[in-house]
């Protein structure tokens, strides 16, 4: 039985169109079906089709928004697995000047599902761990100092069913980022203050206002350089 699903979910993403739309998801926002076809270079009804078959394999839920219907990952977990399938592609020899570029940035910093992941990801839980924000000894679990340098921040920490915090294998720099509603939160707040912005294909931009945010979260992004 094990072998009939692991067959059944390789046939799911085993179609290039599909295995766009999972890559293109991967950015944690939820996209629009015309967005996808647009995204892998299909008519509408095909790629309408391909989310029918993702969402009956439960990769992908539908949201309703008003009048607007969008696309986007079923939960973590369904991430993960794409994420780390999606390194045998990323890792493939760059064959020219922008993939190279591309393959640099991505390295350096990118999503993660919902998080931030790359060199930029694990020196932020480096920092973390390093400044006392978050605590390793048995498990790990954000401090009483932690939860006052992320409010002073503006960054929300909120309780409910997903894990606050979790390590999350890091499949570019071998080492473990952090995953879990807290890294979410952070990274969605980043967004929305001007310290990061998305750039395309999964990887983020650092800009000028992330410099003393992250300097309080235990990240020097001078120490880091960049793409």
């Amino acid at each position: 039985m094990e072998t009939i699903a692991l067959a059944e979910v390789a046939a799911v993403l085993a179609d290039p169109s599909r295995a766009t739309m999972c890559l293109v998801l991967l950015d944690g926002r939820a996209w629009t079906v015309g967005e996808l076809a647009k995204a892998a270079g299909i008519a509408l009804s095909t790629a309408s089709e391909h989310v029918t078959r993702l969402a009956d394999a439960g990769f992908v839920a539908r949201v309703k928004q008003g009048r607007a219907s969008y696309v986007r990952i079923a939960d973590p977990r369904v991430a993960e697995l794409i994420e780390h399938l999606a390194q045998h592609a990323e890792q493939r020899p760059a064959t020219g000047l922008k993939s190279s570029l591309r393959v640099r940035r991505l390295g350096f910093a990118r999503t993660c599902y919902d998080h931030l992941a790359g060199v930029l990801g694990v020196a932020l839980r480096d920092g973390m761990l390093a400044t006392g924000l978050v605590d390793a000894a048995a498990g790990l679990a954000l401090t009483g100092h932690g939860r006052e340098v992320l409010a002073g921040l503006g960054v929300p920490v909120a309780a409910g069913r997903r894990p606050l915090l979790r390590d999350c294998l890091d499949w570019t720099e071998r080492r473990d980022h952090l995953a879990g509603a807290l890294p979410a939160a952070l990274f969605d707040h980043a967004v929305g203050a001007g310290w990061v912005a998305r750039d395309g294909h999964r990887a983020v931009k650092v800009l000028p206002a992330a410099v003393r945010p992250f300097a309080a979260l235990g990240v020097d992004l001078d120490a880091l350089g960049g793409p």
